[in-house]
């Protein structure tokens, strides 16, 4: 199995896994392991599935690994990796589609979402370096650099679309009832108790560092199909000269946000789409982030900020 990825400074999402069984026969299996930076865990109901749970687990890892060596900042050998470093390398269709997508984002927010503000996050010390605290002068480098897309970095969509892959070959064998986590999650039907999936959400305040320990709130899925994730600030930051700098950047200005949001959860019709808009909202901050979801049908938001919680009408608890 592939082991490389960017460590994403994301607030791990927890799901409550109810025991009791009901409906037409379920049989659930559970498949997990390691990948990008982290585990990942996928459960399924095989009932009428006529592939094995061997070749369903070797083919999640033979697609977590294509995703590794094609998307990956951190694997050297990756096409990303090989692209940024200058070197002219054939880019095959995942990574046509992640850029594509990423472009599209980058469309709608106006440039808040950004896959080639990668030499930003590097010269705040939270990307591939560990620079931080720059001069004016580079940061206006940095910003040219990324006009220019020198580099790319698909962290803030690579783990939901991975869910989302993931879960188009679940689809293609049969599975209906599924809730796929690689950091970020996408579920679709029903749990083992024949009840749509709950998902917790960490309470964003620091020194919150264990997925679950304290939550703000439990979103509970209608059965239909979700990407729902959580973007925050506050487990990625470091503090100079008495001033915290998260490690939020937004691409329009060069420099760290400042505002009072401290996590976003999104839930959209997939994982990729809730992990672009929650790292958007995270840009542009709550208020802003409150107009955008009240406009859009079909998006779900919590936001918590330090004077409290909002969420949309139809988020749930």
């Amino acid at each position: 199995m592939c082991k490389y990825f960017a460590v994403k400074t994301r607030i791990t999402i927890i799901f409550c896994i109810l025991l009791a069984c009901n409906g037409c026969a379920p049989r659930y299996e559970t498949i997990g392991g390691y990948a990008q930076g982290g585990t990942y865990t996928v459960r399924y109901n095989a009932a009428g599935v006529t592939v094995p749970r061997e070749q369903v687990g070797a083919a999640i890892e033979d697609i977590l690994c294509a995703i590794d060596t094609t998307l990956s900042g951190y694997n050297r050998k990756s096409l990303l990796s090989r692209r940024n470093a200058g070197e002219s390398v054939p880019l095959n269709d995942m990574f046509r589609d992640i850029e594509a997508i990423s472009e599209r984002y980058r469309e709608l927010t106006g440039g808040a979402f950004d896959a080639a503000a990668g030499p930003l996050f590097d010269i705040w010390g939270f990307g591939f370096t560990a620079d931080s605290l720059p001069s004016e002068a580079a940061i206006r480098q940095a910003m040219e650099r990324c006009r220019r897309r020198e580099v790319l970095n698909f962290n803030a969509i690579a783990q939901g679309y991975s869910c989302d892959v993931v879960a188009r070959y679940l689809h293609s064998i049969g599975v209906k009832d599924m809730l796929v986590d690689i950091g970020e999650i996408y579920c679709e039907g029903c749990n083992p108790s024949g009840q749509g999936w709950s998902i917790g959400i960490d309470t964003p305040e620091d020194g919150n560092n264990t997925p679950g320990a304290r939550l703000s709130g439990i979103w509970h899925s209608d059965g239909g199909a979700h990407g729902i994730v959580t973007s925050g600030n506050y487990r990625k930051y470091y503090i100079k000269d008495g001033h915290k700098y998260a490690h939020t950047i937004d691409p329009r200005t060069g420099r760290p946000v400042e505002h009072d949001l401290l996590s976003a959860t999104v839930v959209a019709p997939t994982a990729t789409d809730a992990d672009a808009l929650a790292t958007y909202f995270m840009v542009i901050g709550a208020g802003p982030a409150k107009e955008w979801v009240s406009s859009h049908e079909g998006i779900e938001a919590c936001l918590i900020t330090s004077g409290g919680i909002w969420k949309s009408e139809g988020f749930g608890d």
